[in-house]
C-alpha cells in the first residue's frame, strides 16, 4: 500500500492535516496534463486496510433508512489482486446477507456491509480529490465516494463525488449544506456514453476551490457548482476541512426515490438480494488520490 501524507503544508490554503509514519516528502505527478502535488494516496496494494489513514464505521451508525448494518469484518472490507482492469490491488466493499447479526434493535438489518472514512486522519480543504471505481450491476444498491465536514450535518457541508443506485447508465453528484440539504437543488446526474457504463472502471473526481466545486468523470467536466449558485439557498460551507468516505449502502432513501421498490426491502428488489447471496455484488476501488490546488506552492 502506498500512502503519502504531509504533516504541514506551507501554502496559503490548508490542504491536508494528519500525522504519518510514511514518507513526508511531497511528490508531484502528472494529472490531466498538469503537474500537481500529490499530498495523499492509497493504492490499496498491501492487502489490508491502512488504519493510519482510515477508520471503519460500525453497527451503531444508521441513516436514510438504509437496509444494511456496517461491520468491521473481512467479509465486508476486503482486498483483491488480479481484478481485471485494476492497477495492482483493489479495495473491495462487499454487502453480505447475514440476518441476525445486527445489534441495533430499532433497525434489525438482514445485511452487513463496509464503510470507511478518514476523519481526523486525512482531511482536505481544496484541491483535487479522485478515486478509480468499478460498480456492480445491481438495482437498489447505494455505494458512494464522498466528503463531510466534522461537525453536525449539514452545517459544515457535504460533497458527493459519486453516488450510484444501481442504474448502470448514470451516477450522481451533489452538494449539501444549510438550506440545501436532503432534497438539495445542487445535484446532477451524469449519463454515460454508449459503450460504457458504471460497471466499467471510471475515475470520479472533484476540483474543489474557494469559489466552486467542479465534478468530473474520467477527466470530463460533468457539473459545476459555484459559490453564487449555492448562496441562492444558504451559506457556502466549502472552505473547511472535510474527510473522505467510501461506503456501500443498500436500499433506503435515494434508491427508493428512484425506483419506488418496496419489497422485499425498501429500494431493493429480490433480484439484487439473490445477487448478494451469490456473492456477486461489490464496489471495487483501485485507488484514492488527493492533490494540492492548482498553483499551490508557486511563487
Amino acid at each position: 500500500m502506498r500512502t503519502i501524507r504531509t504533516t504541514i503544508i506551507a501554502v496559503s490554503a490548508t490542504i491536508i492535516t494528519g500525522c504519518s509514519a510514511y514518507a513526508n516528502e511531497p511528490q508531484t505527478i502528472a494529472s490531466n496534463q498538469t503537474e500537481r502535488e500529490l499530498v495523499f494516496a492509497d493504492e490499496f496494494n498491501a492487502g489490508e486496510l491502512d488504519r493510519d489513514a482510515w477508520n471503519v464505521v460500525g453497527m451503531d451508525f444508521w441513516v436514510n433508512n438504509e437496509q444494511q448494518a456496517y461491520l468491521d469484518s473481512a467479509e465486508t472490507i476486503q482486498f483483491a489482486d488480479g481484478v481485471e482492469g485494476a492497477d495492482g490491488g483493489a479495495l473491495v466493499l462487499r454487502p453480505v446477507f447475514k440476518p441476525g447479526v445486527d445489534t441495533l434493535a430499532e433497525r434489525e438489518a438482514d445485511f452487513i456491509s463496509g464503510r470507511i472514512n478518514s476523519r481526523d486522519k486525512v482531511e482536505v480543504t481544496h484541491g483535487r480529490i479522485e478515486a478509480r471505481i468499478k460498480m456492480p450491476d445491481a438495482e437498489g444498491v447505494w455505494p458512494a465516494f464522498w466528503m463531510l465536514g466534522r461537525d453536525q450535518w449539514p452545517g459544515t457541508g457535504e460533497i458527493d463525488i459519486m453516488e450510484y443506485v444501481g442504474e448502470t447508465d448514470w451516477t450522481g453528484v451533489a452538494l449539501h449544506g444549510p438550506g440545501y440539504s436532503g432534497e438539495t437543488p445542487i445535484v446532477n446526474k451524469f449519463f454515460f456514453d454508449d459503450g460504457t457504463d458504471a460497471t466499467d472502471w471510471h475515475v470520479y473526481a472533484v476540483e474543489w476551490t474557494a469559489d466552486a466545486v467542479l465534478f468530473e468523470v474520467d477527466g470530463r467536466l460533468t457539473y459545476r457548482a459555484t459559490k453564487p449558485m449555492v448562496e441562492n439557498y444558504g451559506d457556502w460551507r466549502f472552505d473547511n476541512d472535510k474527510y473522505l468516505i467510501l461506503n456501500f449502502a443498500l436500499g433506503g432513501a435515494y434508491p427508493f426515490k428512484t425506483n419506488r421498490i418496496e419489497q422485499p426491502y425498501s429500494g431493493m428488489p429480490q433480484s439484487t438480494v439473490d445477487q448478494i447471496k451469490a456473492g456477486d455484488v461489490a464496489m471495487y476501488v483501485d485507488w484514492v488520490r488527493v492533490y494540492a490546488p492548482l498553483g499551490a506552492g508557486e511563487k
